[in-house]
């Protein structure tokens, strides 16, 4: 762990550095590299880096899940998205599990690698029978939404691409 020397109070104190920003309480803070030797994105300048968001979920999420941000009473949260009704399109995708309640890294593109059992090339659809997976064979059904969200490039890559989506009639 990397830990500096600040002035604190007038004296001389050892403190740890942070690996993960929440953001502001943060501010002047000394960050230190994971252990695959790279900053956090949240660490990252605004417009440098992943385009990500920390949200509340609103429920448990797995990694890998593909979740949609929505309005919670006036606040940001994210919940799996779901297929079978329109409003809860694919925004994004989490590569770490989190509870129900707890703040959420939400990656709005790139490479979500926390999946398994892909076809190389396939294009994959959000999933309207299981939220926050995906399929890949379109959904069918009325009031279903058939949304493209990318393809694999490898048996647990998908690189995240989601489309508007099509609402299917009756």
């Amino acid at each position: 762990m990397a830990n500096y020397l600040d002035i604190i109070g007038g004296r001389l104190r050892q403190v740890a550095a942070i690996l993960t920003s929440t953001g502001a309480p943060d501010a002047d803070k000394l960050v230190r590299t994971g252990p695959n030797g790279r900053f956090d994105e949240t660490v990252m300048p605004l417009g440098f880096g992943a385009d990500i968001k920390v949200v509340e979920a609103t429920e448990a999420l797995s990694a890998g899940d593909l979740v949609n941000v929505y309005d919670n009473g006036g606040t940001e949260g994210v919940r799996k998205a779901d297929g079978s009704a329109s409003g809860k399109e694919a925004d994004g995708y989490v590569k770490d599990s989190v509870s129900s309640g707890a703040n959420a890294t939400v990656y709005f593109e790139g490479l979500n690698d926390q999946l398994s059992g892909l076809t190389i090339g396939a294009r994959y659809y959000l999933s309207a029978s299981t939220p926050g997976a995906i399929v890949a064979i379109p959904p069918a059904g009325a009031g279903n939404v058939v949304q493209y969200v990318g393809r694999a490039v490898s048996d647990s890559e998908l690189t995240f691409e989601a489309d508007e989506g099509v609402i299917l009639a009756s």
